[in-house]
């Protein structure tokens, strides 16, 4: 089995350390059009962003296994060609990969890929954030709202977490691997619906400065 992916440097690492089975070979494009263009049986886009020109690209192997990196994109016009996936940096690296399928083809495609690849998956509900993201972007979005409260520093609270939960990061480690900016663009699309959601302040204020930089 072929399989092209489009992936950042970190992204190709993670791929590599969940391991490749005998019989796989990944095929690494270094952009969308040449993506598009390779042979494969098989794709994977770990750097979608849903812009109209990317996928339209994309939809040139409509019907072929495909495979993209969404995480807050629920709902997208296209999302019957595409399995979504979480593939957020550091999310790879858990014993399954979450996903969302639509659909019977959908399934069939992801079983098959996934067991000549060797990897686990969980199947989750086409909602944005799916399930694990979520939780994660809450747990950072609650650590900035005590932060930024005065009440400890990030490295205080980095510590007490990973004692108290056995988490392998703490909150800020996790918003550093992550990127604070997928985060809340995340935690944004939800408080749409859901005040619980709400940016805390200090989250808020660190991203508005790095877009500032």
């Amino acid at each position: 089995m072929k399989i092209a992916i489009l992936a950042s440097p970190s992204g190709k690492q993670e791929v590599l350390d969940k391991g490749i089975a005998a019989g796989v070979e990944i095929l690494w494009c270094g952009s969308v059009k040449i993506l598009v263009a390779t042979v494969a049986d098989v794709y994977m886009d770990l750097l979608f962003v849903p812009d109209r020109e990317r996928t339209e690209r994309l939809m040139m192997r409509a019907g072929m296994p495909f495979f993209i990196n969404s995480v807050a994109d629920a709902g997208i016009k296209e999302e019957k060609h595409f399995v979504r996936i979480n593939a957020w940096p550091g999310f790879l690296q858990r014993e399954y990969v979450e996903l969302v399928v639509n659909g019977d083809e959908q399934e069939r495609w992801t079983r098959e890929v996934f067991g000549v690849l060797g990897w686990k998956y969980q199947a989750v509900p086409n909602i944005q954030g799916m399930i694990s993201a979520r939780i994660v972007s809450c747990i950072v979005n609650e650590a900035y709202y005590t932060f930024g409260d005065g009440i400890s520093s990030k490295q205080e609270i980095d510590t007490a977490m990973k004692l108290g939960t056995s988490y392998p990061y703490g909150p800020f480690e996790w918003a550093e691997k992550i990127g604070l900016e997928k985060i809340y663009s995340l935690l944004w699309e939800l408080q749409k619906t859901d005040e619980r959601y709400k940016p805390a302040p200090a989250l808020e204020n660190e991203v508005l400065a790095m877009k500032t930089q």
